[in-house]
């Protein structure tokens, strides 16, 4: 897929799938066990800002990201790092992502535009 510009919706996600991830302190943190989510920070390029996510943690060990904001280029394969301030809580590689921006705007508009000859229907034009 390319996309027709470099800030097009279909580039941006906000949710993601890791594989297990490898903690480092601890193995998974104590908040993520017991409340089975946790805000932190992530980061899957090196030099890219932290960006604030939810995480949510599956039996197997893997991790849904959830982000506060879609984030641009996400691909399987990289590595997600996850942060508590400065603190790297540890990372997991991508192996899922949830549908684009793109995608979640065509099935909104799908759901909320009834289609012009409707519209038509309802109001009758004067």
């Amino acid at each position: 897929f390319k996309a027709p510009s470099g800030d097009h919706p279909a580039l941006y996600r906000d949710l993601l799938r890791t594989n297990r991830v490898h903690w480092i302190a601890e193995e998974p943190p104590a908040e993520l066990v017991r409340e089975k989510m946790m805000e932190c920070h992530f980061r899957f390029r090196h030099q890219m800002a932290l960006v604030p996510c939810v995480l949510t943690l599956n039996q197997d060990g893997s991790v849904w990201v959830t982000l506060v904001k879609p984030a641009k280029a996400i691909t399987p394969g990289q590595f997600a790092v996850f942060y508590k301030g400065d603190e790297c809580l540890g990372s997991g590689k991508i192996l899922r992502m949830g549908p684009s921006v793109y995608t979640l705007q065509q099935g909104k508009n799908r759901e909320e535009s009834p289609k012009k000859e409707e519209i038509d229907k309802i109001e009758p034009a004067t």
